[in-house]
Parts: structure tokens; sequence; C-alpha cells
């Protein structure tokens, strides 16, 4: 069964659009193999989606073999740390024309800077009573990909020095705590260059996240702008419909593309593939009709009628 182009305008229906430029896999820190991921947006109604673990395409592989297999288009992607102005910003890379250049090294960079910022955060986390914290952690996450947060988390609940996940990130691992440790993530505007020169489309995630004021906001998106950055999630999972509306006014003003995503990490939450606000009418247009990613759709949705995906 072919593949429906995407709408080309946002006209306020409250419909889903089977569209999620924003999930992650065992790749990063989601709990769901990359194919896992993939089957539970077929069964969700996703036909267009990305797969974007932290600052990492290892899933994207697999991802990509089981979208063919169901009918999915999968855009290539990753969801890069960056600073900005001393905040801790992250940028969702659609990568149409697929990873090269400054981006890879960019990507070999990052995970470094992950592998330091989890030693860090096991020393840290064996000062609370958490020993051999970098093992336990691993034990966690698998022997692949790099460690997080919530390894941490769930280490400190299996050694029984917390009750759960949510409580280790309130007394221990959330913003301001002990293992908030904070990575040397390169600037904004370096990493929104990675994404330019390799084809691809720099997509602010979630702005609504960040805790800044409307006007520190703003200053956040000329940034962006001005580094090339190109788009931004108007809707990141379920939000208020008045802000996403003030959202959209500002990513008008600044010629800004609008991108979707859930932001899913595991089943069982109130987040999953597909599940976010509705997105209000618009005169700010999808991401998917980028020029440098209307042809990528355009010819997935072509091959799927064809039955060459």
């Amino acid at each position: 069964m072919p593949i429906p182009l995407p709408p080309e305008r946002f006209a306020g229906d409250p419909d889903p659009l089977g569209v999620d430029l924003h999930m992650h896999s065992t790749a990063s820190d989601g709990a769901m193999a990359p194919s896992e991921v993939v089957a539970l947006c077929a069964k969700r109604g996703i036909t267009l989606m990305a797969l974007t673990d932290h600052d990492t395409v290892a899933g994207v592989a697999e991802a990509d073999a089981a979208a063919r297999r169901l009918g999915i288009l999968l855009v290539p992607a990753a969801e890069l740390s960056t600073r900005w102005q001393g905040v801790g910003i992250h940028v969702v890379a659609l990568l149409p024309s697929g990873i090269r250049g400054a981006l890879e090294e960019g990507l070999e960079a990052q995970a470094r800077a992950r592998e330091a910022r989890a030693v860090e955060i096991a020393a840290r986390m064996e000062t609370l009573g958490l020993d051999d914290a970098l093992a336990r952690a691993r034990e966690q996450a698998g022997p692949y990909r790099p460690l997080g947060r919530p390894d941490f988390a769930r280490a400190l609940v299996a050694a029984g020095l917390v009750p759960d996940v949510a409580t280790a990130f309130r007394k221990h691992l959330g913003s301001g705590k002990t293992g908030d440790v904070k990575a040397h993530w390169p600037p904004l505007a370096e990493v929104v260059g990675w994404i330019v020169e390799a084809g691809g489309v720099a997509v602010l995630a979630h702005p609504l996240r960040y805790g800044l004021t409307r006007r520190k906001r703003g200053l956040l998106l000329d940034a962006f702008a001005a580094a090339g950055g190109e788009a931004a999630e108007l809707v990141s999972g379920f939000q208020n419909a008045d802000v996403t509306r003030d959202l959209a006014r500002q990513f008008d003003e600044r010629g800004l593309y609008a991108s979707l995503g859930s932001d899913f990490h595991f089943p069982g939450g109130y987040l999953a593939p597909g599940s976010m606000s509705p997105v209000p009418r618009t005169a700010v247009p999808p991401v998917w009709t980028h020029p440098r990613m209307a042809g990528f759709v355009a010819a997935g949705c072509d091959a799927t009628a064809a039955g060459t995906l």
C-alpha cells in the first residue's frame, strides 16, 4: 500500500497526521530496539518518521530496514547536544542526504564527550553510595550504547538506593543535582553548521522545554536562524493550544518551518509514537515541504507506490 503524502500545510485538522520526527531507541536512551520502535509506529498509523537518537545514527540502518518492510518512510536523523548562552539546547538533524563531512566527525566527538560525562557522573554517584557505578550503569544500558543519566537512575533503583527512577532524578540526577553533569557540548552555531554542510535540515528541538521567557526564546530562535537553522518543533508531545499558536507566530516572524515529534522514549508512558497535541491552523510550512526534504519525501512515497521502497 502506498505511503500517503503528508499535508502541504497545517489546516487545523484535529486528526493525527501520521508524522513523528522525534523518537528514541536503545541506540541512545530509549527502551525499545530501533526495529521495535518502527513496528510500534506502524501499529499507530505513522507513515513518516525519524529516529532521532542522541548524538548517534547507530540505530538508523536497523530502523530503515524495518520501515521498508512495513511501508513507512524513515528520514535518517539524530538529536545533537549543543550549548547556547550556558543553556543546553538540542537540535534534531534531519538528514535526507545522509551523514558526511564535519557532521560525521562531530558525531564522533559527541560520542567521546558522552563517555567522559558518564565517567564523571559515575564518580559522583559513588559518593552517594552506588559502588562501581560505571559498571552498574552499563549493566542497565547493555554493552553498546553510550551511557546517560537514565542508566544511572536505573542503577540506583537496582541497588535499592531509591524506590524509582523519578525519585533518582528528583534527588540525584535532575537539573542542578549532584549527577547533573554538563558535558562540554559544542556551540549551537557549530552544530547547525555541521547539519547544513551535510545537506540536512537543522530543527530546534522542543523550544518550550528550556525554561526560557518568550523574549529569550525569541533570541534563541534568532541565533538559531542566523546560524543556518531553518525549522523548529512546533508541537512536541502535549502542550497548551494557545502556547502553540504563539510559538507559531514566533516561527512565522523568522521564516522557520515547523516540525512535529512525540519525543517517545519508552512504552507505557503518556507519550507514544504519534501522540501529540493537534497542530493549529498556521501559515508556517511543514518541515517536510522544505526544499531539501520535499524531494526525499516524494521519492519515498513514489517508491512505496511502485513497490520498490
